[in-house]
């Protein structure tokens, strides 16, 4: 069986478990092109019919996900969205960081214990632990908040399903728990994972905070990282740029008030993440953006 059919079935598998798919390349990257220019507002396949929009075509439908692998002949895994549903809490062990060592130490100081559920081993040697989510709550990404070596998947964020092949190897369920219905976030370690309340400030009547238009900004901006070129030769120099960019665009968005700075920070080192780039890199280029719009 080719890796692109086992893919695929695994994928199959995901919807059938009540999870929304969409192909990935081995880089573990949206592997089909975006119909669109750069800075669309285009949400997904469902609001123009055309594949492209990474996350946003993800699809619970198996006749769906098969055309979608159509499109996709050289996919060789699938991302599950997060969001609604879902939680993911990527575990990386890697670079003298180890964030099962770090869960592990946050559960005794913060007296939760870390919950049995769905488990993801990936080729690194990490985890990824499958969550549910409260209702209503909305969890944001981010990368090394909740503790080094942690990363929180969620909210137009993706995991690479079990069944998928990387450029390191393949994604599997634990074999001593295989697919289980995901236990609900501690909530100890909910509260670790969600931004401390901002206060509240009086602001001018003409500054528009937490708005739409800012969260579609946002997402716009999001995807141009997640749409962008793969590196030539093994240099990330396009992603990086495009995440600069995106970065200082998102800064103007941060500075006239209608964006959030942790939710720049977390989304878009988020999505440089997932596109390989790493997470220490993506934070300097995030911050640098900041700095230079602020100049």
């Amino acid at each position: 069986m080719s890796n692109h059919q086992k893919a695929l079935d695994a994928a199959l598998n995901a919807t059938e478990w009540g999870y929304e798919v969409f192909p990935l390349s081995i880089n573990k990257t949206p592997i089909i092109r975006s119909p669109h220019d750069k800075g669309h507002r285009c949400q997904g396949m469902h609001q123009c019919g055309s594949p492209g929009h990474g996350v946003g075509d993800a699809t619970s439908d198996p006749d769906l996900v098969r055309w979608l692998f159509d499109q996709a002949p050289k996919a060789v895994g699938y991302g599950i969205r997060c969001g609604a549903r879902l939680v993911g809490l990527d575990l990386d062990r890697k670079d003298n960081v180890d964030g099962v060592a770090t869960l592990n130490r946050l559960a005794e100081r913060h007296s939760f214990d870390v919950p049995r559920t769905t488990t993801v081993c990936t080729p690194s040697g990490g985890f990824h632990l499958w969550l549910a989510v409260p209702g209503g709550t909305i969890v944001p990404n981010s990368v090394g908040r909740v503790g080094p070596g942690i990363d929180v998947r969620s909210s137009r964020g993706y995991l690479v399903g079990p069944g998928s092949i990387g450029r390191k190897g393949e994604y599997v369920l634990h074999p001593k728990l295989g697919f289980i219905d995901p236990e609900p976030i501690p909530q100890q370690l909910l509260k670790l994972m969600l931004p401390p309340p901002s206060p509240r400030r009086a602001k001018p009547e003409y500054v528009v905070t937490s708005s739409e238009a800012g969260a579609r900004a946002l997402q716009g901006l999001v995807n141009v990282i997640l749409r962008a070129p793969s590196p030539q030769g093994g240099a990330p120099g396009g992603r990086n740029a495009a995440l600069y960019w995106a970065a200082c665009r998102a800064w103007e968005h941060v500075r006239d008030g209608h964006v959030a700075a942790a939710e720049v920070e977390a989304e878009l080192v988020g999505a440089a993440v997932q596109v390989g780039l790493g997470a220490g890199e993506a934070m300097r280029t995030v911050a640098s953006a900041g700095r230079g719009v602020a100049a």
